[in-house]
Order: C-alpha cells, then sequence, then structure tokens
C-alpha cells in the first residue's frame, strides 16, 4: 500500500511539472516588467523598443502547452540569466 501511495504522490507531482514551471516563468517575467514599471510614468518616455520588449515579456506564456517548452523556456546560462528570455533594450 505503501509504495502504491507513494508512485501516486510521484506522478501526481510530475503532473504539475508543467504548471510549477509556468508559475516560476510567471514570477521571473513579474520582476523584469517590475523593473521597467518606471518607463510608464506619466513624466518617463517609453521607447518603442521598451514597450515592444514589454509586451514580448506579457506573452511569454503563450504556447507553452507541453513540459518540453517551458523546460526550454527555463534554460539558463551560466550568469544565470534565461536565455529564452526577451533581452532588455
Amino acid at each position: 500500500d505503501e509504495i502504491k501511495e507513494l508512485e501516486a504522490r510521484d506522478k501526481e507531482w510530475a503532473e504539475g511539472e508543467k504548471d510549477r514551471n509556468l508559475a516560476l516563468i510567471r514570477s521571473v517575467r513579474l520582476g523584469m516588467l517590475e523593473e521597467t514599471d518606471f518607463y510608464g510614468m506619466s513624466d518617463v518616455t517609453m521607447s518603442s523598443d521598451m514597450k515592444t520588449y514589454r509586451q514580448a515579456l506579457r506573452d511569454i506564456t503563450n504556447g507553452l502547452d507541453t513540459v518540453e517548452k517551458t523546460r526550454t523556456k527555463l534554460e539558463q546560462d551560466s550568469d544565470g540569466s534565461y536565455k529564452n528570455f526577451p533581452t532588455k533594450p
């Protein structure tokens, strides 16, 4: 019985990977958006490159419908930056 219970928990954990990855992507994205929020203030002009960057961040989860796609999005360089996130202008 204990083995079946453990296998069921392992299966449930594995099936939740996509959702956990999406939550992490959204968390990282939120931090990146917050870093550039001041560009949206009325006394600051936001460049078209910055608008494009911010829109790309908002769209980052579009099409991430498999675990493999979320894993790819979360790949990191040796410096800890995310390889497949938009680059800040």
